[in-house]
């Protein structure tokens, strides 16, 4: 991992020696420098190459030493990236844009990557966030620009800007309301401040989040080019499952003739899934539209409102009506996951299913083993024995099995992560900092998962996990 740090280095002799010592001294390798004594005397740019915590620990011991401090002049460095075209004289109209609003540049660090594009870091020295704003904005006109340098000794020249900037380049493509942009710049807020307060530096945080931000919209429209396989359970049970590129699979059980959803992904993705349900169910606008939800998270609720009846365990049911009155789900309570959670659900639309469709299914009781047998669920020719989980990925987590056909709906209990699409696999590396890990015991997850696979009967069975594609299992006599 590559890190600029933006430092600024005390008055005295050997004062970059002192820095080096600190970076080798974590194993950490220099790759670049940059200073320019007539912009300013002591700011020096540094390139470091080294693992996330290797530079996290630099961060803290450069600011122990003084070397990430604010400017007393009330200047402070932006640093941001410009994609450009890899072809003579792309960046002459950026510097122009530059020199009209009379930044100095401390910094620039280009090279060749192997694509059309050129990635330029621009250090741009400013003395008021409205220039820098305005700046950014005309820039955008011309190319990507994006802000990278989210802090320096953690604290922000101006965190009205970094907050408005960060809030802008993540709903530049999602059709974000005005409601949502103030929601989003609250929880950012908050985010920066349980970063800070924890020790850890928000640059992979708020990276990822950006990340997450440029695959959901990267998506949509006719970009979204879900996987779709068709399996055959009998002559008159078949399953569809669709696996999107970013959030959970939907699958479409169709049994003599009755349909039932499972999961039903993000709803920032609502007209492209309508238009790939359509192709497979004609008739979906006339039927009556079922769905069993395996989890309340959001990238597996997204499109509920879409139904008529949304079968859940009673758990999930719950946690359901809570989000219905704007009260904090499972997730949001935890005070560490909850700016996260809420950054997801504005940055996809989320909105709560109204509660007088929800029909729970199964006993509410508490779960004392990893995975207990709470009630039974019939469809078609299908008879489905309902389990919940003890709560090791959320609380109210349930899986449906029949035993007869050897098919299982596991959600995120069980995620086929080797037979993911490289879309998927991308996604599922930056969703994770949304929550700060995927799983709310990831021990006891695992723990379920191997309970769920110990009471699979002998046979062959088809079983669809949360993300990912099907997965063939046998069980033979041997393994009972």
């Amino acid at each position: 991992m590559n890190k600029t740090f933006v430092t600024k280095m005390p008055n005295h002799i050997g004062a970059f020696l002192k820095a080096s010592k600190c970076f080798a001294s974590l194993g950490i390798n220099i790759t670049r420098v940059s200073y320019n004594k007539a912009v300013d005397s002591h700011m020096l740019f540094i390139d470091a190459e080294g693992t996330p915590q290797q530079l996290e620990k630099a961060a803290d011991e450069l600011t122990a030493i003084g070397y990430l401090q604010c400017a007393d002049d009330n200047r402070s460095i932006v640093l941001l990236e410009f994609k450009l075209k890899d072809e003579p004289g792309s960046v002459t109209a950026i510097l122009e844009l530059i020199s009209a609003h009379n930044f100095n540049i401390s910094y620039i660090s280009s090279q060749e990557n192997g694509t059309e594009y050129q990635l330029f870091k621009m250090g741009l020295i400013v003395d008021s966030s409205d220039k820098i704003s305005t700046f950014i904005e005309e820039a955008k006109k011309l190319c990507n620009v994006r802000v990278i340098d989210y802090n320096h000794a953690d604290n922000i020249y101006d965190n009205s800007f970094f907050y408005d900037t960060f809030v802008k380049e993540l709903t530049s493509a999602m059709n974000i309301s005005a409601e949502s942009k103030n929601e989003l710049f609250v929880n950012t807020n908050l985010a920066m401040q349980i970063l800070n307060e924890s020790g850890v530096s928000p640059y992979r945080t708020f990276e990822s989040i950006s990340r997450f931000s440029e695959l959901l919209a990267a998506s949509r429209g006719n970009n979204f080019s879900p996987r779709v396989t068709f399996h055959n359970v009998t002559d008159n049970t078949s399953i569809t499952l669709i696996e999107p590129p970013c959030g959970s699979n939907t699958t479409i059980i169709k049994s003599d003739g009755e349909y039932l959803f499972v999961d039903t992904g993000y709803a920032c993705y609502k007209d492209e899934m309508l238009s790939v349900i359509r192709s497979i169910v004609p008739e979906f606008d006339h039927i009556e539209k079922k769905c069993f939800v395996t989890h309340a998270d959001v990238d597996h609720c997204g499109l509920l409102p879409l139904f008529d009846t949304v079968y859940a365990s009673a758990k999930t049911a719950e946690c359901l009506r809570l989000e219905s009155r704007s009260e904090n789900g499972f997730r949001e309570r935890n005070p560490l996951h909850k700016p996260y959670v809420r950054i997801c659900k504005e940055l996809t639309s989320y909105t709560a299913v109204d509660p007088q469709k929800l029909a729970v299914i199964g006993s509410e009781r508490e779960i004392h083993q990893l995975i207990e047998q709470t009630g039974f669920f019939e469809l078609g020719e299908l008879r489905f024995e309902l389990y919940e989980g003890k709560g090791g990925h959320l609380a109210g987590e349930s899986m449906l099995i029949d035993f007869e056909h050897h098919i299982a709906f596991t959600g995120d209990i069980f995620v086929n992560i080797k037979d993911m699409t490289a879309h998927q696999a991308q996604y599922n590396r930056y969703a994770p900092i949304l929550m700060t890990s995927v799983d709310t015991d990831r021990e006891l997850c695992a723990a379920e998962r191997e309970a769920f696979f110990q009471r699979l009967g002998v046979g062959d069975w088809q079983i669809f996990g949360g993300h990912g594609g099907k997965k063939s299992y046998i069980v033979s006599n041997e393994q009972m």
